[in-house]
């Protein structure tokens, strides 16, 4: 006798009608899960290329020139020195700092009228005066007047009626390296006519004065 099979056969996915209004599944739907935690960013820190590293050489570079020029302006044209006493007077006052230019006088000799800033051999400060006598010229002092080669000098200086003459009482010869200095103020001034300062040599002018940088009342270039 055949046995009777009662177990229902299970119909195939494939043979079962599909829901009005779902699509059948193409595979196994991924759960996704919120767990309220912050995701991490992880970025890639970028190197500086050649281009920034250049920029910043280039950079340096120019700092470095900018600062040596303001060092080599300052050294050559504004060294400072500080005048001491009236004898200059009225162009500088005492206390008055001047600037010097050190560089002038390696392309040209110093010239009559000139304010030059020199220190003689012992001395351990400057000395600020107005040259009146050049190289290779007799200057002699005659009635408060300084005279060049027997001649009044009238021009490019600024002294008058001198009172004392010193050593240019007689006439002095100036060799080729040597200057003749007086004070505008030749009555507070000590210059070439003491025997002990006498006339200037070449090699012991530090440059020329040419511009008061601190002063009450000379402000400016100086004349």
């Amino acid at each position: 006798m055949q046995d009777l099979n009662f177990r229902r056969k299970r119909r195939r996915s494939s043979d079962r009608p599909a829901k009005k209004g779902r699509k059948p599944s193409s595979g196994t739907r991924k759960l996704k899960f919120d767990d309220g935690r912050r995701k991490l960013h992880f970025e890639k820190r970028v190197r500086p290329g050649k281009g920034a590293v250049r920029a910043a050489v280039g950079w340096g570079i120019q700092i470095i020139l900018v600062c040596a020029a303001a060092f080599l302006l300052v050294f050559l044209f504004g060294y400072r020195v500080s005048n001491a006493g009236d004898s200059m007077s009225p162009a500088l006052s005492n206390g008055d700092v001047v600037l010097v230019n050190r560089l002038i006088y390696n392309f040209k000799s110093p010239s009559r009228g000139d304010i030059i800033v020199f220190r003689q051999s012992g001395n351990t400060h400057y000395s600020i005066k107005r040259v009146a006598g050049l190289p290779g010229e007799t200057v002699q002092i005659v009635d408060g007047s300084i005279c060049i080669n027997g001649e009044p000098l009238t021009d490019r200086i600024y002294v008058s009626d001198i009172e004392y003459a010193g050593v240019a009482s007689e006439p002095i010869e100036l060799g080729k390296d040597e200057f003749f200095v007086i004070g505008d103020n030749d009555t507070s001034s000590d210059d070439s006519r003491i025997a002990d300062i006498g006339n200037v040599q070449r090699d012991a002018i530090f440059g020329e004065a040419w511009f008061v940088a601190d002063s009450e009342d000379n402000f400016g270039f100086i004349d």
